[in-house]
């Protein structure tokens, strides 16, 4: 009888502790609800950018090769978020938004694209690729969000970014120079706010783009 007793208490605390690791885990798999893929709600939506390709028609034929750094951004714009604003000293972010990837990455992409689409420049690429280069073109991105601030409930998206021109082999600066664009969103829904982002940054990169030929 009393063997049978022992057996029946430690079947009975085997299964006690298996309930109790059981809502352990539970407990931990909550507490990372935010953290692991697939809980917490449906994914984002991605959106991206895209390059340009109409420039003026005077831009000089470049024999030189051109890399293109990833551009600098502070940590509040180097991320893959859409960043939003409602007051001049704060950064946000929209939920359940994001870029294809991170902010100073797309950027880049869509800049070594749109050198290439203009058809005046013998090579142009990132910097990750080996390319031998007579110039770099470093940059930094000041600005890039959404601005609610001016009274109206559709942002004004505004994108600034100060490009530098490098001689190489010496990296000696050849020119420096700021590129900036606001650009008021047709409406409040994303895609509208993202189309301000496109029209924006494109504004900036044509800019940008032919500078860098010109002073080239």
């Amino acid at each position: 009888m009393i063997g049978s007793l022992t057996v029946s208490l430690r079947s009975r605390c085997r299964f006690v502790s298996r309930v109790a690791a059981l809502g352990a885990a539970f407990l931990l798999l909550a507490g990372c609800e935010g953290l692991l893929p697939g809980i917490g709600g449906p994914p984002p939506d991605l959106y991206t950018l895209t390059p340009k390709s109409s420039f003026e028609t005077d831009l000089p034929q470049i024999e030189a090769q051109l890399v293109v750094e990833e551009p600098f951004a502070a940590g509040g714009l180097n991320t893959d978020r859409i960043v939003l604003s409602d007051r001049p000293t704060q950064l946000k972010y929209f939920a359940g938004s994001k870029w294809t990837e991170r902010a100073p990455r797309m950027i880049q992409t869509l800049m070594v694209e749109s050198f290439e689409n203009t058809g005046r420049i013998v090579a142009v690429g990132r910097q990750a690729i080996g390319l031998r280069s007579d110039y770099n073109l470093k940059s930094e991105l000041r600005e890039f969000q959404a601005e609610y601030y001016h009274g109206d409930t559709r942002p004004t998206v505004r994108v600034r970014l100060n490009v530098k021109l490098v001689k190489q082999p010496r990296r000696v600066i050849v020119a420096s120079e700021t590129f900036e664009a606001a650009l008021q969103a047709e409406g409040t829904k994303m895609p509208e706010i993202v189309a301000a982002y496109d029209e924006a940054l494109g504004r900036v990169l044509r800019r940008a783009v032919g500078w860098t030929l010109r002073t080239m």
